[in-house]
């Protein structure tokens, strides 16, 4: 296998978690009577542009399909986060009813209905069907399709570019990175702004995140190397801002090179501390194994020991990063009974792998457990927060990454 963007022959292993299938592959009572596909989830590092990326095996349109199942607008804090975004975009880029706004990835318009309650036009960009019907209903226009230098092009000729251009968290969902970037140069005009957010690799590594790795991610990202990406499609970085979203995300400002946007001193500043921890050598990715292999051990030695005291541990959240972490820890309904998740489209199923039972929030009420385990632990605070009256009942909340905390 080559890198995805240098086209560097792979050997260097950054993290392997074996053989799981898909993390938002979900399934069915139907389906635990079928054989469940498994594809290997193994991470390289790029010893030349230092791209993390997955070994190929599983195709986009295997991953996203119309039924997909992740709706974001499930999560207040993601929900705030957006709305401050588009109040920021409008201030900072001057956006009015002249303007035109894009969102590739644009999900179930969580973000994108703040510009239309502006009187902003935009257009989102989102394959996969349930997400896209439920934008329409909030009166975003939504192309269906997977975002692509062809299609960016096809846009541009229909009069279609962007004064802001919006692709947070789907990066790293990428499966060829330069198309995606070279696309995305076509489609903003000669003074617009691209702005993308994904999880720092950075931080992936520092607070050992290694759950944030699932099929569905190809590739993780330094600002190093997306610099690198970027000036290949003769765009050019201006600003990032760092973001406590995910654990740790950075958010890029890019435009194309000859624009009169000013490269601010944050980006020299974000290289250098980079290249300070040595992001640029490969001593930084060799040790990672052993911390997420740390993370795991301590999370299933808690658990075996709930089993062996009698006590009844539940989940909250189906995440994908949840997944990664019980599959890697082969952990089934003997230690983790049942998870909670907020997103209907998931109730009533099982998780992949593990094939762990879904229910409703009402299950937090009705059943029994002595323990709660957060899985998407970038959202602890807001479940903390709306889980109060459990805390008083005398359940115990944790949390596994970077390590086990209990609340």
């Amino acid at each position: 296998m080559n890198c995805r963007h240098c086209q560097t022959a792979l050997e260097q292993v950054f993290l392997d978690l074996g053989s799981t299938p898909p993390s938002n592959a979900f399934l069915t009572e139907e389906d635990l009577q079928q054989p469940e596909a498994s594809y290997p989830l193994r991470l390289f590092v790029c010893t030349k542009c230092w791209l993390v990326q997955t070994e190929d095996f599983v195709a986009a349109n295997d991953l996203f399909r119309p039924d997909y199942a992740y709706f974001s607008s499930t999560s207040k804090t993601w929900l705030e986060h957006a709305a401050r975004y588009c109040q920021m975009a409008q201030s900072r880029f001057s956006l009015d009813n002249d303007s035109f706004v894009i969102e590739i990835a644009s999900n179930d318009g969580y973000l994108l209905k703040n510009f239309v309650s502006s009187n902003i036009p935009c257009l989102g960009i989102e394959p996969t069907s349930d997400t896209a019907d439920t934008a329409e209903r909030l009166g975003i226009p939504v192309l269906r399709s997977f975002f692509s230098e062809t299609l960016a092009r096809k846009l541009v000729d229909e009069g279609k570019q962007a004064d802001l251009l919006i692709a947070n968290n789907v990066y790293a969902h990428v499966p060829d990175v330069n198309d995606f970037t070279h696309g995305l140069r076509e489609l903003i005009k000669p003074q617009g702004v691209i702005t993308l957010e994904f999880p720092h690799l950075m931080r992936l590594v520092e607070s050992r995140q290694f759950d944030t790795v699932y099929h569905e991610h190809f590739s993780y990202f330094s600002l190093l190397t997306v610099c690198r990406i970027f000036e290949m499609a003769d765009l050019r970085i201006f600003d990032v801002e760092e973001l406590p979203t995910h654990g740790g995300s950075l958010r890029l400002y890019g435009c194309r090179k000859e624009a009169e946007h000013p490269t601010t001193p944050t980006v020299t500043a974000t290289l250098a501390e980079e290249t300070h921890r040595g992001m640029n050598t490969l001593n930084y990715y060799t040790a990672f194994q052993s911390e997420a292999n740390a993370v795991k051990d301590d999370l299933l030695a808690f658990l075996l020991e709930q089993k062996r005291l009698g006590k009844t541990v539940a989940g909250y959240g189906a995440a994908a990063k949840g997944n990664t972490l019980l599959n890697y820890a082969g952990i089934k309904p003997d230690l983790l009974s049942f998870v909670v998740d907020a997103a209907k489209s998931k109730q009533g199923k099982y998780l992949p792998g593990s094939h762990i039972p879904i229910l409703g929030l009402n299950a937090l009420n009705k059943k029994n457990f002595d323990c709660l385990v957060i899985l998407p632990w970038n959202l602890s605070a807001e479940i903390l927060e709306q889980n109060a009256a459990l805390k008083k009942r005398g359940v115990m909340f944790v949390t596994a990454v970077p390590q086990l905390n209990f609340f």
